[in-house]
C-alpha cells in the first residue's frame, strides 16, 4: 500500500504544501487525502490519523510522521536516491537551518497575511513587524542563492525540501504584493512554474470550501 498524505485544504494549508510539493516533485509515491479545515468534525477527524490533531500526516508502514519537517526528512532518508537536501554536506547544513528558521519563525507574516492559493494579486497595509519578516526572508533568500544558488534557479540551485519550506512564503509575497528585491521575484516565478505547484494550485483552484477568515484578508 503506498504511503497517505493527510494533508488540510490545499487552498490554504500551508503545512500541507510542504510534503506533498516535494513528494510530488521528486515523483514520490503517495495517496493524497484532504480533511477539510475549520468544520465541525475536522479536529475529531483528523485524530483518527495524526496524534497532534493537525495536519499534514504520513501513514507509512506500521507508523505515522508527522510536522511537515519531518515528513521530509524521513522521505530524504527512505528515498536516498533522489537529493531532497543538498548532497553538498555543508549546503545541507545551510538548507537545514533556514528551513527550521522558517519552521520556528516568520509569526508576523504568517499571521496577518495567510497563504490562500486561489487569492487575486492584491496588495494591503502590513505593520513594520510583517516588514521585517519579509525583508529578512528576501535576504536569506539572495544570501542563499548567492553562496549556493549557481547550479539553477531554486535556493541551492536544484530544487530541495528547503524550497518547499519556503513555498507557502512564496504565496504569501506574491499574492499580498509584498516582494521588494527583483532576485525574489525570479526565485518565485520559478517555484510557481513548477509543474507541482500547478497541481497543487489546480486542486486548490477545484475545492468547494471557502472560509471567510482567508477570504477576507
Amino acid at each position: 500500500m503506498a504511503p497517505r498524505l493527510y494533508i488540510g485544504n490545499k487552498a490554504y494549508s500551508s503545512w500541507s504544501l510542504r510534503p506533498w510539493l516535494a513528494m510530488t516533485h521528486f515523483g514520490l509515491p503517495f495517496e493524497d487525502e484532504v480533511i477539510p479545515l475549520d468544520q465541525p468534525t475536522t479536529h475529531t477527524d483528523i485524530l483518527r490519523h495524526s496524534p497532534t490533531g493537525t495536519v499534514p500526516a504520513l501513514a507509512v508502514d506500521e507508523i505515522v510522521i508527522w510536522e511537515s519537517l519531518a515528513i521530509l526528512e524521513y522521505c530524504a532518508d527512505r528515498h536516498s536516491e533522489v537529493a531532497i537536501w543538498p548532497k553538498d554536506a555543508n549546503a545541507r547544513a545551510i538548507a537545514r537551518s533556514v528551513s527550521s528558521e522558517m519552521h520556528a519563525g516568520f509569526g508576523n507574516l504568517r499571521k496577518a497575511c495567510p497563504m490562500n492559493m486561489r487569492r487575486a494579486v492584491r496588495k494591503i497595509e502590513v505593520s513594520d513587524a510583517v516588514v521585517a519578516d519579509v525583508a529578512r526572508i528576501e535576504a536569506l533568500w539572495a544570501a542563499t542563492r548567492h553562496d549556493y544558488g549557481q547550479g539553477g534557479p531554486f535556493l541551492f540551485g536544484a530544487f530541495t525540501a528547503a524550497d518547499a519550506m519556503y513555498a507557502p512564503v512564496v504565496n504569501r509575497l506574491h499574492v499580498y504584493d509584498l516582494v521588494q528585491q527583483p532576485g525574489s521575484r525570479a526565485y518565485m516565478d520559478a517555484m510557481m512554474a513548477l509543474p507541482a505547484w500547478q497541481a497543487w494550485l489546480e486542486g486548490a483552484k477545484a475545492e468547494p470550501w471557502f472560509l471567510d477568515k482567508y477570504e477576507a484578508i
